[in-house]
């Protein structure tokens, strides 16, 4: 089934006329009401009729995240107050928050686009979604639950936390849909283990994931564990929120939803567009966004585009999944390393649980690199050599993955903290401390 097969199964050549469309409109609306476009463009002298194809957003300006924590809180605000009637930002852990401000169109936008991904995950009226992303100013819960009334299904805004609760929630409500970062699902899935639950005893058919990084042998385990499929959900605050781009029967990449927004691949180091199916930083502008355009807002997020009519029917383009950060890029020992990296070397080797913490330190001149992971209940506490075995099994697999040797060390399953509130902490640089 496809929520809007017009624009989903559109032609790539009516889809860009679209896009032209709305792109011209949407620098027109920054340029004359937007004081922060205004300045940038009339300093670079660029113009809203200077935008006469769809390659001529390369001549505008990128805006980044500091753009957005200088305008705080509402200097990127494209309407009067009195218009804007939801607002949300970042947690604000490194500096100010970044502010996204929406009006009733913004809104119908962004349940339009979850409830475009919901009907690619196969959910409908029939289903009881229960949402485990948090509420408040946080845009994860918010998504799914104006996505999930638009198909007409039944939605739980229980948040993230109370994992006892959420059990008890599953089996008395009979959830079908399952909203979760994947670190917390997981955490749900040894709450479900310890507690006898096995997933024949609930009635969920299918999992939305995201927020948070994460690799295929970490959704296999998720899978594994619920017994049913689970898909992706890409979005950011600053854009819109979850439902920029979600994934589809095929789980080979997210249909984004590119009549709303934007997508380029930049290359990081020179700032230019690079082909398609290239791996860069992936770059939107909001097309429709009424509240709060934002044009070529970098999102420091790594992956590739593609264009194919996909195995579902639709023709929206495609991105893969999240591969790591521009942001997020360790540099060790003048070596660049992703987490995502070394989480797949782990989950690579059996006996491990997929909870771990990367930790950086600098006692001399050197990086160390120490990455702590949960043995298995059964290896962890029966069999001390295998353990010894494992752990060198794990050290080459990242050093085959990164090129660099680590420290590993087993440690006793559910050590490792988990979190009970949101996203996993993965890595702890105290390299400056």
């Amino acid at each position: 089934m496809i929520w809007d097969e017009k624009i989903e199964c559109m032609s790539k050549e009516d889809m860009e006329e679209l896009q032209l469309k709305r792109l011209q409109d949407v620098v027109t609306t920054a340029y004359n009401k937007v004081p922060y476009y205004h300045k940038r463009y009339t300093e670079k002298e660029i113009y809203p009729e200077d935008i006469e194809t769809l390659a001529d957003i390369e001549k505008l300006p990128f805006t980044t995240k500091t753009d957005l924590r200088e305008s705080y809180p509402f200097g990127l605000f494209a309407v009067e107050q009195k218009d804007i009637i939801e607002i949300h930002t970042s947690s604000g852990t490194t500096g100010k928050p970044t502010v996204s401000g929406y009006t009733k169109e913004d809104l119908d936008i962004w349940g339009e686009v979850i409830a475009r991904g919901l009907t690619m995950m196969g959910v409908d009226e029939n289903d009881i979604i229960q949402n485990t992303h948090g509420y408040g100013l946080f845009t994860g819960g918010f998504g799914v639950h104006y996505g999930g009334q638009k198909v007409g299904a039944t939605v739980v805004p229980i948040s993230t936390g109370q994992t006892l609760r959420q059990i008890e929630i599953m089996k008395d409500f009979k959830t079908s849909v399952l909203i979760f970062t994947p670190s917390y699902g997981l955490h749900i899935a040894e709450e479900l283990d310890e507690m006898g639950i096995k997933p024949s005893d609930l009635n969920l058919k299918v999992i939305g994931f995201g927020s948070e990084s994460w690799t295929d042998a970490m959704r296999k385990q998720i899978e594994d564990k619920f017994q049913i499929p689970a898909y992706n959900i890409y979005g950011l605050t600053e854009v819109m929120g979850p439902g920029v781009a979600m994934e589809c029967s095929q789980q080979d990449g997210l249909h984004l939803s590119e009549d709303h927004f934007y997508p380029e691949i930049i290359d990081p180091r020179t700032l230019k567009q690079v082909p398609e199916n290239t791996q860069g930083e992936l770059v939107l502008t909001t097309l429709t966004r009424v509240g709060m355009p934002l044009i070529r807002f970098r999102t420091r997020d790594v992956t590739k585009i593609h264009h194919e009519k996909c195995g579902c029917g639709r023709t929206l383009v495609k991105m893969d999944r999240i591969t790591g950060r521009t942001d997020d890029m360790l540099k060790i020992k003048g070596v660049s390393v992703f987490p995502s990296q070394i989480e797949k070397a782990l989950l690579s080797i059996d006996g491990v649980e997929p909870h771990y913490q990367i930790i950086l330190t600098r006692p001399d001149v050197l990086d160390k690199i120490e990455v702590k992971v949960e043995a298995s209940p059964e290896i962890f506490f029966d069999n001390v050599k295998e353990l010894v075995g494992i752990r060198d099994k794990l050290a080459q697999a990242i050093h085959d993955e990164i090129g660099l040797r680590v420290n590993v060390t087993l440690v006793e399953p559910k050590t490792i903290d988990r979190v009970d509130s949101g996203k996993a902490v993965r890595v702890i640089d105290n390299r400056n401390k």
